[in-house]
């Protein structure tokens, strides 16, 4: 389920950016295609902001992960609660890895999409 939220997020990164340029290309008019380029270089640009603040959160998250695993040595006086609780910080672990690689993998074709925007505007 993993290699595949990595497969779609990958394919709809790909597509967007696809429609991005057969649209910059297919423009005639000079003034249409910089007004396109323009509004997907907003788009592009709050998309990046909210990526960025993604990873804010994600290092908020990675230091409660640290918290927790400095704090759970002392607790683990054998009530059985312990593998339940080491497997919970293993998971949000995961999670915020995957996370992190999927925010990676949108801010790459965010910039590929700011290339193909800036070439549009320039190109007369």
């Amino acid at each position: 389920m993993v290699f595949l939220s990595f497969v779609y997020r990958f394919i709809t990164n790909f597509a967007f950016m696809a429609v991005v340029y057969f649209s910059l290309n297919f423009m005639e008019k000079y003034p249409n295609r910089a007004i396109l380029a323009i509004l997907v270089l907003v788009y592009a640009s709050m998309r990046a902001v909210s990526t960025l603040r993604a990873f804010y959160f994600f290092q908020k998250i990675e230091k409660l992960e640290a918290e927790t695993r400095r704090l759970q040595g002392p607790i683990n006086d054998g009530s059985g609660g312990t593998n339940a609780r080491k497997q919970v910080v293993a998971d949000v672990a995961r999670l915020r890895r995957d996370g992190e690689l999927k925010s990676y993998m949108d801010l790459f074709f965010l910039a590929l999409i700011v290339l193909l925007c800036v070439a549009a505007i320039m190109r007369q």
